[in-house]
């Protein structure tokens, strides 16, 4: 108790001097905060860029964090455009050398990290910011995809590092990424990477990070992140609750995009914001809500202003027929449906003794649990008939999508997989009903699953269907991010999620079978030299007829040894209150809150 006195003695001396200077000089009240209020379905891993992968960490992080370039919020086809640079980047003719020119006068936000000092956006800091992620000591899952873009000496850097069991040298100036002055900062790559600037659009990851304030918070500089964005974190209870508010000494920046002019709704938000100052809203609060359930009735309560793809077995109730229903639209609730560049898989282990492996039987054994699995009844049942089949790897909305493709892994064919099974040796020798494995072993797939409803359906649906081709399944529920440790880590058989695209570029979705990337994105742990060859040449080739067949190929080889059984390409809603003002989902992207207002004179009476 005596250690409170001193506490409550001065907490009482400021209110009586606040009370005082008030009724010496009275001020007007504060106009009231402008409030988006929504919430995530699945729980954030890291508030850190170089330590996340996840959508919905990194849907935090370009809000605090700024890359260099970003999208246009309106336009499509999407539309890259400077964010801290000064204009578009200067490549080589053989796109193996970057430069970018920097805006003076761009500021951190305030933080003790700077000792009351304004701290200036300068070139090193993105320099630094991408240094992280060779940085061995923060086991970056991103560090095997920067690894590919070959940025001259950065991975030596790193090897350096881990050879001499030595403090990774941020200080030693390396070709691949450097500083030529106060503001400018240059890439030079080993090979040819004509899309790099899609790399420098990504403020979720790649946006300028100030060492002084790593230094500062050191491990706990997640939970204190400091970027120029229009946000600052201000409270954050881990797979809880997070709150973020309007940076103060944000720069003027205003509200402009290029929708196309045949794009009625996106002409219709610019108009309505054009040159409105960012960010409109002064607090974004996000709260972590994994069932379905509770999260739509936040919203139909009224407090959510947004629901961020609506829970699949609320579609038919918000959407019926794709239009809002009559006692939502009566209340003014905006719907929104789109295509995701977005689809859904299994993924097997493949260094698992059970689903792993690249023998004939091995892979005989993925191809029949994918004709085996009923994926239009997961479609229907698990997602209220949002979605289609996938028939590969590839993401709508990316540059070698093909609507028009058909393969093997749309289909649902159980006799196609009994037989296979037979044939490989997969077969009951006990009569108890249940294959064994061709060496007589028992064959029973470990999948991971959370226990959200949907999750739960989608493991009755496929348990259902092993079950009719006589394998034994054992579902392994954990918390999502959970789930991701042990699959970055190589230590499940099986688990069921969803991938989607950062970019327009459609190579990003077979990173997931490059070997040089396992313990990233490659988290079904593929070794096959024809993939890693392609997924090399798809970085280096410019756009055209070539790489598209380079696509052709790469996909072929993904879907004979199956590491992933892709399941739906998914379509989902958003809805939005009466009060919400502009909102579009977006593309690629997952900055959006700066572009969006709130004006509650709009929201309904309660």
């Amino acid at each position: 108790m005596m250690t409170l006195r001193p506490l409550l003695i001065a907490a009482t001396l400021a209110a009586v001097a606040h009370v005082h200077a008030y009724a010496q000089a009275p001020t007007p009240p504060a106009a009231p905060q402008k409030v988006l209020r929504y919430a995530f379905e699945v729980a954030e891993t890291s508030l850190d860029p170089v330590k996340i992968n996840d959508l919905y960490s990194r849907t935090l992080t370009p809000h605090i964090f700024e890359g260099l370039y970003t999208y246009d919020h309106l336009a499509r086809p999407v539309k890259i455009k400077p964010l801290t640079a000064d204009g578009m980047p200067q490549n080589s003719a053989d796109f193996r050398t970057w430069t970018v020119k920097i805006k003076p006068g761009i500021y951190f936000a305030d933080d003790p990290a700077f000792k009351g000092a304004k701290r200036e956006l300068v070139a090193q800091d993105y320099v630094y910011a991408m240094k992280r992620f060779a940085d061995p000591a923060n086991k970056s899952p991103v560090w095997s995809g920067l690894e590919n873009e070959k940025l001259l000496g950065l991975a030596e850097l790193r090897q350096r590092a881990i050879d001499s069991k030595k403090p990774f040298d941020y200080d030693t100036e390396i070709e691949g990424v450097r500083a030529l002055d106060r503001y400018t900062v240059q890439f030079r790559i080993a090979d040819p990477r004509p899309r790099f600037i899609e790399a420098l659009a990504g403020g979720d990851l790649f946006g300028a990070v100030p060492r002084e304030a790593v230094e500062f918070y050191g491990e706990q500089f997640q939970a204190h992140p400091v970027g120029t964005g229009p946000f600052r974190l201000v409270q954050w209870r881990r797979s809880s609750f997070i709150a973020l508010e309007r940076n103060p000494g944000y720069r003027e920046r205003y509200y402009d995009a290029e929708p196309a002019a045949d794009d009625a709704e996106g002409q219709a938000i610019l108009a309505r914001l054009k040159g409105r100052r960012l960010p409109m809203v002064d607090r974004v609060e996000i709260s972590i809500i994994e069932e379905e359930q509770p999260r739509w009735l936040s919203f139909v309560n009224g407090e959510a202003d947004l629901a961020y793809r609506v829970g699949y077995q609320f579609v038919n109730q918000a959407m019926p027929g794709g239009k809002v229903a009559p006692h939502l639209a009566k209340r003014g609730v905006q719907g929104f449906r789109y295509v995701e560049a977005a689809a859904n898989y299994y993924l097997f282990n493949l260094d698992d003794p059970v689903v792993g492996g690249y023998t004939p039987e091995q892979v005989a054994l993925r191809r029949a649990f994918g004709l085996g699995l009923n994926t239009q009844n997961i479609i229907d049942y698990a997602y209220s008939g949002m979605g289609t089949i996938a028939q590969g790897p590839t993401l709508a909305h990316t540059s070698a999508y093909d609507p028009k493709l058909k393969t093997e892994v749309g289909d649902y064919d159980p006799a196609r997989a009994n037989a296979l099974l037979d044939l490989y040796g997969y077969k009951d020798r006990d009569g108890d009903g249940w294959r064994e494995r061709p060496d007589g072993s028992p064959l029973v797939l470990d999948v991971n699953t959370q226990s959200q409803l949907r999750d739960r359906r989608i493991a009755e649906v496929m348990t259902k269907n092993m079950k009719a081709l006589g394998i034994r399944v054992r579902m392994k529920v954990a918390q999502w991010p959970e789930n991701l440790k042990s699959a970055r880590a190589g230590k499940y058989q099986m688990w069921a999620l969803g991938g989607s695209s950062a970019s327009p570029d459609s190579a990003g979705a077979f990173q997931r079978m490059d070997s040089r990337q396992i313990g990233g994105q490659n988290m079904a742990r593929v070794r096959l030299p024809e993939l890693d060859a392609a997924y090399a040449k798809l970085q280096e080739l410019p756009d055209g007829p070539e790489r598209l067949a380079v696509f052709r190929q790469a996909e072929q080889i993904a879907l004979a040894y199956m590491p992933y059984k892709f399941t739906l390409n998914r379509v989902s809603i958003d809805m939005a209150q009466p009060q919400v003002i502009g909102y579009r989902h977006p593309v690629f992207w997952q900055d959006w809150w700066q572009y969006v207002d709130i004006d509650d004179s709009l929201r309904p009476k309660r």
